[in-house]
């Protein structure tokens, strides 16, 4: 006696239907695993850089009270050794230069202007490059106030932002 078996077999048609259901399925995944992936990367983002603009805002505030009082380990953290300072009378030097004149202003005997912000916009060039623009507000113990605008060029280096080029402009004085 012969048996024989035969094994049902969906038609062709309904396998290449499943097939392609099957691949749409996939392709919506993927595209939406993509989706999800780039609004999380755009996310972090918009953290990273209101991270770094606040990062940037504190730095120039801490470095500005230091500056009011002289402060050398506030200069040394502020400044890159390789730092370009165009200064308001024209002057152009580096980072040593403003370190020895700490040394040096430590002997004086006229009180310092106290130094704030005003004005600043921070702009976030790339993840490492960032410039500010401020207007530096100098008010002397004698109640005069003198006014600079100042462009600061920040670089990230092993994590720690420094001001690589500088450039001061005095405000001249309104004449009332």
């Amino acid at each position: 006696m012969l048996i024989s078996c035969f094994i049902a077999k969906p038609p062709l048609q309904q396998l290449q239907i499943k097939t392609i259901d099957l691949q749409a399925r996939i392709g919506k995944n993927q595209r939406m695993n993509k989706l999800l992936i780039t609004l999380l990367l755009l996310l972090a983002h918009g953290y990273v850089i209101a991270d770094d603009k606040q990062a940037l805002r504190t730095l120039l505030d801490d470095f500005l009270a230091g500056a009011s009082i002289d402060n050398a380990e506030m200069h040394q953290r502020f400044w890159a050794d390789d730092l370009i300072y165009t200064s308001s009378s024209g002057q152009r030097f580096g980072k040593q230069t403003i370190m020895d004149g700490l040394s040096e202003a430590s002997a004086k005997t006229v009180a310092d202007p106290v130094y704030s912000a005003a004005n600043t916009t921070i702009r976030l060039l790339d993840e490492n490059h960032a410039v500010i623009t401020f207007q530096l507000v100098a008010s002397h113990p004698d109640t005069t106030v003198d006014y600079y605008l100042n462009t600061g060029v920040f670089e990230k280096r092993d994590g720690l932002w420094r001001a690589t080029v500088w450039q001061a402009t005095k405000v001249p004085a309104s004449e009332d």
